[in-house]
C-alpha cells in the first residue's frame, strides 16, 4: 500500500454493527468541522452492517475504512486506528469519537479551537449533561468514586477528544492505549485541557453495552493505574497486617491471663489469620496486574491484520 498524503485533520471512529449511525455522523461532521476532515472508520469485525468506502464518499469526504479481522472491542479498535494513523498519515490534528452520535459533532470546532494553543497537546470532552438511563448513571457514579479511591484521580471524560499529531504518536507508542484509551491519556503526561460538553443521543438503535461490559470497561481503566493502586492497596494491607498482629497479641494475652472464654481464642485467632492471608493475596494479585500491564509491549501496526479500504476522491472509492 502506498503512503497516504498527510491530512490536516483526521476523525477516527470505531464502528461495530452500527453502520446507519456512522453514516449519519459522517454527514454531520462534514457540516460541522471547520476544515474538511479525513475520516478513518475502524470496522471492528461487524458481520451484518459492514461499512464501505461509499459511506464516506456519500458525504463528500475522503477517508479510509480499516477492517479488523475480528471484533476487538472499541478500546482496542481505537488503539489499532491510532497505530495506523500515527504510522501512515502523521496528521496535524486527530479527533477520536464514538460513531453512535452520543459524541456530538457540534463540539468538534470547540475542541480544535482549544487545541490551537501551543501549550496544549490534547483536549478532552468533559461530560456535563448525560443522556443515559438512571441505572447507567448510578453505576457510573459508583465507578467514578471507586476510581478516585483506588487511583487518587478523577475521570470525567471518555473517548471523545482532540489531540495533536505529536500526541497521537505518543499514544500509539503506549501499551496502556490497548487497555483503556482515556486512562492512557491521563498517564501519558500530555498537556491536557478539558471542554465541558453535553452528551448527545444515539442516532439509531440502542447501546450494546451491558452491565458486564461496563464493569469490565471500568476495571480496565483502573488497571492502567496499577502501580498507583498497588501503593494504595499495599498501604491498606500493611495496616491490616499490623492491626491483625496487634489483635493477635491482645488475644494471646487474654488467653494467658485467663480472661478468654472457652473457644473465643481459637475463633479470634482463626479470623485474624484469614485477614493476614487475604491481605497478602490482595497485595500479590495487585502486584501481578501491575506487572502484566506495565510489562506488555505496545502492539505494532505491522503485527495487525488490517485491510484498508480507501476513498481516494469524493467521486469514488478504491482499495489499497
Amino acid at each position: 500500500m502506498s503512503q497516504a498524503a498527510p491530512a490536516s485533520l483526521i476523525i477516527l471512529m470505531p464502528v461495530f454493527e452500527d453502520r446507519a449511525s456512522a453514516r449519519q455522523l459522517i454527514v454531520d461532521l462534514a457540516a460541522a468541522c471547520p476544515v474538511k476532515p479525513f475520516i478513518v472508520a475502524v470496522e471492528d469485525g461487524s458481520l451484518n452492517e459492514i461499512m464501505s468506502a461509499d459511506d464516506i464518499a456519500a458525504a463528500g469526504l475522503e477517508g479510509e475504512i480499516i477492517h479488523l479481522a475480528r471484533n476487538m472491542g472499541h478500546q482496542r479498535a481505537i488503539a489499532a486506528g491510532i497505530a495506523h494513523i500515527a504510522a501512515v498519515h502523521k496528521p496535524d490534528m486527530l479527533v477520536v469519537m464514538d460513531s453512535d452520535g452520543e459524541d456530538v459533532p457540534a463540539a468538534v470546532p470547540q475542541l480544535l479551537e482549544m487545541l490551537a494553543d501551543p501549550k496544549v497537546d490534547v483536549v478532552v470532552a468533559e461530560r456535563r449533561q448525560r443522556s443515559e438511563s438512571l441505572q447507567f448513571r448510578a453505576f457510573y457514579s459508583v465507578y467514578r468514586r471507586l476510581f478516585h479511591l483506588l487511583t487518587g484521580r478523577g475521570i470525567r471524560f471518555g473517548n471523545f477528544m482532540a489531540m495533536t499529531g505529536k500526541g497521537a504518536s505518543r499514544m500509539a507508542a503506549m501499551q496502556e492505549t490497548w487497555v483503556h484509551f482515556p486512562a492512557a491519556v491521563m498517564v501519558s503526561r500530555l498537556r491536557m485541557r478539558a471542554v465541558p460538553t453535553d452528551r448527545g443521543k444515539r442516532y439509531f438503535g440502542v447501546s450494546r453495552m451491558n452491565f458486564v461490559s461496563l464493569a469490565l470497561h471500568g476495571m480496565r481503566s483502573i488497571m492502567v493505574f496499577a502501580e498507583d493502586v498497588l501503593v494504595r492497596v499495599g498501604v491498606i494491607c500493611v495496616g491490616m497486617i499490623v492491626l491483625a498482629f496487634g489483635l493477635l497479641g491482645v488475644a494471646t494475652l487474654l488467653k494467658i491471663i485467663g480472661w478468654a472464654t472457652p473457644g473465643w481464642f481459637s475463633t479470634a485467632f482463626g479470623i485474624l489469620v484469614i485477614i493476614l492471608l487475604q491481605a497478602g493475596i490482595l497485595s500479590f494479585v495487585t502486584l501481578m496486574v501491575s506487572g502484566i500491564v506495565k510489562g506488555t509491549a505496545p502492539v505494532r501496526r505491522a503485527d495487525l491484520d488490517l485491510v484498508i479500504e480507501r476513498v481516494e476522491t469524493t467521486a469514488g472509492a478504491g482499495s489499497a
